[in-house]
Parts: C-alpha cells; structure tokens; sequence
C-alpha cells in the first residue's frame, strides 16, 4: 500500500506527532497523537497525514498499528483514505461507521433514570437552541410531522416513527451537527419506551406536541419548558416502563 507524495501546502510533518511510541497499544496511541495534532492546530482539516511509510519510520512502529490507527478514523468519520493521494483529515465528520458516544450510551440503556434525567435535560436545550434559527422550511417539517401523526392515529396506524420524526424535526431545526449527533443517540435510546407509549396514549402524546410546537412558533421560553415538563410527566409513565422495575418502583 502506497502514497504518493503529497504538496507541501496540504501534507503535515511527522514531527507534528513526535518522537517513536512504546509497543503497547500503539495504535491508540498514534490517534492520541492525531487527536492532540488537531487540537493544537498542527493538524487541520484538509491536510494530509504523512505516508504510512513516514510514521512506520519516524515513530518506529509497525505498518499494522499504523493501519489499525487510519481504519480506526476512518470508521468514526475522521479521515478519509484518497486511493493514490493519501488519507486526509476530512474537512467535515463523515457518516461514522462507528459510533462511539451512541455505543456508549446505549451500553448505560439500563440505567433507566440517567436516561430520563439527561433527556429532561437536553430536550429543552435543543428546543430552544432550535427556536431560535428555524427556518420556514423548518417550520414546515415540524408542522408535517405534526398532521401525519394526526392522520396515522385516526388510523389506527401510529408507531414511534411518527412520534420521532417530531423530535427530529425539531432537533434538526437546530443545524449544529454536535447537537443533532446527540440527540439522533438519544432517539435511538427511547424509540422501543416510545413505541409503548403510541400504544397507549397516542392522543396524550399529540397534544403534547402540538403544545410544545405552539410554544415553539411563539418564541416563547418559558412555554416550551413547561410544556416539554408536562410531556415528560405523561410520557415517564409505568407503562412505558412497565419492564424496568428499578423505574417503577422509584418515587416521583
């Protein structure tokens, strides 16, 4: 596997990632390096690492570590490997193949409170984050998203995608990338409680919406928290939870 030679305004220098690396975990290692590269401007998006042959020598490690450190970026969406050119610091986050933080949240999905507890947290955060740059079209998918759930419950036909796409409608209206790659986890984390709860109370769930989204279009702060309080209080039911003992037996 080979490189070419990158242009001086685009390459970056081993010595931006500094002397040879001990044997242990050597791939952990060079993306610590990378990721201190980036952070402290050495290494920008755009730019390209050194060959694999460059950091093979400079750093004294084998060409695998050096592989496993540029697949290991690849797949959360840092670099991108150019077949003939190099691999480069992409110039936005790709589509990771994996997900760290949404891994690592889903591995604490037991811990049922901390997840309810950081949504009470981030839901409004994100809402007024998102009132405050929507856009028309925005505007027009929360509202969409609003009338299909309206139409899929005199149905009979309501799940939790119609529940999500509101939340996402909205969390999407916030255009930070940061905050959409949350929430997206946190959807994942409670589409299973919000299928139960389209079950069950589908029309409680509707009019907490169009409460929320009322508030949402008034600009007004202090509507949203209260309605997106009085979501939260219909939506923590025991029958959402009606597995998690833990939850059920804990006080309100």
């Amino acid at each position: 596997m080979s490189f070419k030679r990158q242009p001086e305004i685009n390459s970056t220098s081993t010595t931006s990632f500094g002397d040879s690396m001990d044997r242990s975990s050597v791939a952990l290692q060079l993306l610590e390096r990378i990721k201190s590269a980036l952070i402290r401007g050495d290494l920008k998006p755009g730019d390209y690492l050194p060959s694999e042959t460059e950091l093979t020598h400079t750093l004294g490690i084998g060409k695998s570590s050096v592989r496993e450190a540029i697949k290991m970026l690849q797949a959360i969406g840092i670099v991108e490997v150019k077949r003939g050119q190099g691999t480069m610091i992409r110039r936005e986050p790709g589509t990771p193949l994996v997900d760290p933080m949404a891994f690592g949240m889903i591995l604490a999905r037991g811990m049922t409170r901390d997840v309810l507890e950081f949504r009470r947290m981030f839901e409004p955060a994100y809402t007024l984050q998102a009132m405050s740059g929507a856009t028309g079209e925005d505007h027009q998918r929360i509202q969409q998203s609003i009338d299909a759930m309206e139409e899929a419950i005199r149905a009979g036909a309501q799940t939790s995608k119609h529940d999500i796409a509101f939340h996402r409608a909205i969390l999407h209206s916030t255009h930070n990338p940061m905050t959409i790659r949350v929430g997206e986890t946190l959807l994942q984390l409670i589409e299973a409680a919000l299928e139960t709860s389209m079950r069950s109370l589908p029309e409680t769930a509707l009019k907490d919406h169009k409460a929320i989204y009322k508030a949402f279009k008034a600009g007004d702060s202090a509507g949203i928290h209260a309605a997106i309080a009085i979501s939260s209080e219909s939506w923590e039911t025991n029958l959402t939870y009606e597995s998690d003992s833990e939850l059920s037996a804990a006080p309100r």
